[in-house]
């Protein structure tokens, strides 16, 4: 409880200026202050017994008054450093951030690139040498993980695989139909659909599929064993995370994208094939004539070529993204957003590229 007595030009403050007293005093001061004309006023605070930080920014707001100057006398030790311990009067203010100019905010969006290339350099060279060790030395990975990551991966996205590249096949066919009838090429259509499908369709539509479900959930998985962090444990436990965690993932999606991509290039030929037969009255012999006569080796090659890249990308940038992680579940979410656009987009750059190095590598004829 606090008691405050005027005399004369001096408030002596009497008890406990705590938290549950503050609304009471502020009126008494208030109320004495504007009854006193002098400009000085002094607050006796010999007889405060103890303050906590709510009375000292109740004397410190007093003290900001703009029409009196205020003065705190006969203050004991233990006061003042309370007060000093939680007054903001003698705190500086701190300086407004300073705008980056234009150079800096280059120069820092490059060091961020380089840094980030560099670790994810690293980690895709730490990821390829446990890998290929892990086929000659099976000890410091789980039994069976293969297998169930190859189930996860590579099983289990056999529908939405097949579903998406039979609607792919079955609108592109149907596009080019309606052109290809007007020349009398209907024949054409195996053509188109066999190498869009087997070189570039196929393939690509397969990383985007398992880079938004597999990927995601790769990084996911690492993002909330980092948050978790069950990372730190299996290096208690003398176990290597990227050969515990990231190799059986790594085998199993080199191994299963090739094969889903063969998937995905049969049923979209199927698609396109019923386009041929129903809507451009072509036989099914005449259609895969025409299909195996214009397919070479080097189509099936290059799409699993490029599918055998595309699961290299997607694993690595999805660890990447998960191991990286900050803050809890959001930024999990984070990672895992993050892995799937990055995926995508060094997919799409990857297909870019091995397009011009096999067109450009194929004879001219």
């Amino acid at each position: 409880m606090i008691d405050i007595k005027k005399i004369e030009n001096t408030l002596k403050f009497i008890g406990d200026l705590k938290t549950p007293d503050i609304k009471l005093a502020w009126r008494s001061v208030k109320k004495e202050m504007a009854a006193m004309s002098q400009k000085r006023i002094l607050f006796d605070l010999s007889d405060l017994k103890s303050i906590d930080s709510a009375g000292v920014a109740f004397l410190d707001e007093i003290k900001n008054s703009p029409d009196k100057k205020i003065e705190f006398i006969n203050v004991n030790r233990n006061i003042n450093q309370t007060i000093q311990a939680f007054s903001t009067r003698e705190m500086d203010e701190p300086e407004p951030p300073r705008t980056p100019s234009f150079f800096e905010r280059i120069g820092d969006i490059g060091f961020r690139g380089f840094q980030s290339g560099y670790l994810l350099l690293l980690l895709a060279a730490d990821i390829f040498y446990w890998s290929v060790a892990g086929i000659f030395k099976k000890k410091g990975q789980r039994e069976g993980s293969f297998v169930q990551q190859s189930l996860l991966i590579g099983v289990n996205a056999l529908l939405i695989v097949g579903l998406i590249s039979f609607l792919i096949g079955l609108i592109l066919a149907l596009q080019s139909a309606a052109q290809l009838r007007q020349f009398g090429a209907n024949i054409f259509i195996a053509d188109l659909i066999g190498i869009a499908m087997l070189r570039e369709m196929g393939p690509i539509m397969t990383a985007i599929v398992v880079a938004g479900r597999s990927g995601s959930a790769i990084a996911a998985e690492i993002a909330t064993m980092v948050v978790t962090e069950e990372m730190d444990a299996l290096k208690t436990m003398a176990l290597n995370p990227i050969r515990f965690v990231v190799v059986p993932k790594f085998h199993a999606i080199t191994i299963t994208l090739p094969l889903l991509t063969i998937f995905s290039d049969l049923i979209g030929v199927i698609g396109g094939f019923i386009i041929g037969v129903t809507y451009l009255q072509l036989s099914a012999a005449a259609f895969f004539n025409e299909l195996l006569t214009v397919l070479i080796l080097k189509d099936v090659v290059t799409g699993l070529v490029k599918s055998i890249f595309f699961a290299w990308i997607i694993l690595i940038v999805s660890c990447y993204q998960g191991l990286r992680v900050s803050g809890g579940a959001e930024g999990v979410g984070r990672a895992t957003t993050a892995s799937v656009v990055a995926s995508i987009f060094f997919v799409i750059v990857a297909d870019s590229i091995l397009g011009l190095i096999f067109y450009f590598g194929q004879p001219l004829t």
